[in-house]
């Protein structure tokens, strides 16, 4: 088979790791937002005043009495004990860490989950940014309970699907500077374009970042966003076909485990349309001949997925209803061409 299910260990293991990995997020977002900054007493003109600091700023929450002692010490004691609760939930993950990788549920190469997670510590992953490509099948994977075969994750590259329409409010003040690129070159300093104005930026490993948007609906329609960061060093995204149908369909947040064990959350589209848009593309002339037969892989083996694992998510659901009618017929066709049969077994441990 192209895929295999989960061991019931296996299982249990990724549960433990996501049931303490939402822990962590929800501890370290309490600390990082409920106790930013600091409070610190300061003396003007002979009298004390609770001031808090906040994103470089103090401000003043009033003169020192009953009440504002009361707020600093509950301050003080709550970033105590949130801290000492992220710190202990921090050494849980490296604990389990190693479990998973003994048990081989650590799957994404270590260089796409760094970049993941800091897109999604930028703020643009779920927003502004989603995983396409290859990478998308992690997701795919773990939301079907099965282990797709190495041959079809195979990959030396990254897919970010950029949605102009979003908001970048959220966006750090860095980000919104040096954008994407300043962003990959805090996981890797030796990522660069490849060229000036390139959608594509490397590592001195050859591991590429494609930065990709859809094609506008009317080529005449005034200019849209098409880079992160206002720097003109920043990736510019490339205009594809078909992408359309990829950004109009409903996403998936879906935790994923690192070649090292740990976990990360990684968005990409619905799975339907990612089988749908493959088969688009490897029924089209001009793909590289090469390209299309692992397109065509892929669609069978997410379809079937899809069918066999995922049957609450119907081709026919009124969710993919952006998508065009003859784009939704070729599920069909990939229903009558089920994932060919792969053995990925091992006669003999690793020694």
């Amino acid at each position: 088979m192209p895929y295999v299910d989960w061991t019931g260990e296996q299982v249990r293991q990724m549960v433990d790791t996501e049931q303490v990995f939402v822990a962590y997020r929800l501890a370290r977002k309490d600390l990082d937002e409920r106790f930013a900054g600091a409070l610190s007493w300061k003396t003007v003109q002979g009298h004390d005043y609770l001031y808090r600091k906040k994103s470089g700023i103090w401000k003043s929450i009033g003169p020192r009495n009953a009440e504002t002692e009361k707020t600093y010490e509950q301050f003080q004691a709550g970033r105590s004990s949130t801290r000492e609760r992220v710190a202990r939930l921090a050494g849980r993950l490296d604990a389990l860490s190693p479990v998973n990788r003994a048990l081989g549920i650590g799957r994404v190469p270590q260089v796409t989950a760094r970049i993941v997670r800091a897109l999604r510590d930028a703020g643009l992953l779920g927003g502004a940014i989603e995983i396409v490509g290859t990478n998308a099948l992690y997701a795919y994977e773990r939301m079907a309970g099965v282990r797709i075969a190495s041959a079809s994750l195979a990959t030396g590259d990254i897919d970010l699907l950029f949605d102009a329409r979003a908001r970048l409010k959220l966006v750090g003040e860095g980000v919104a500077t040096t954008g994407l690129v300043g962003l990959l070159r805090k996981v890797d300093r030796s990522f660069a374009p490849t060229s000036a104005g390139s959608f594509r930026a490397t590592n001195a490993d050859g591991y590429m970042v494609d930065l990709i948007q859809p094609t506008p609906k009317h080529r005449m329609t005034r200019a849209r966003r098409n880079r992160i960061g206002s720097s003109g060093d920043d990736l510019t995204a490339v205009e594809i076909d078909g992408l359309a149908w990829l950004v109009n369909v409903p996403r998936h947040t879906t935790t994923i485990i690192d070649e090292r064990g740990y976990p990360l959350d990684i968005v990409v589209p619905d799975p339907r349309a990612f089988a749908l848009h493959k088969a688009w593309l490897a029924g089209r002339g001009d793909r590289d001949p090469a390209k299309r037969g692992r397109d065509a892989a892929q669609a069978r083996l997410v379809a079937d997925l899809v069918a066999t694992r995922l049957p609450l998510l119907r081709f026919d659901d009124p969710a993919l209803g952006t998508l065009p009618q003859e784009l939704r017929a070729l599920a069909g066709d990939l229903a009558a061409h089920p994932a060919s049969a792969e053995d990925e077994g091992r006669l003999t441990p690793g020694w």
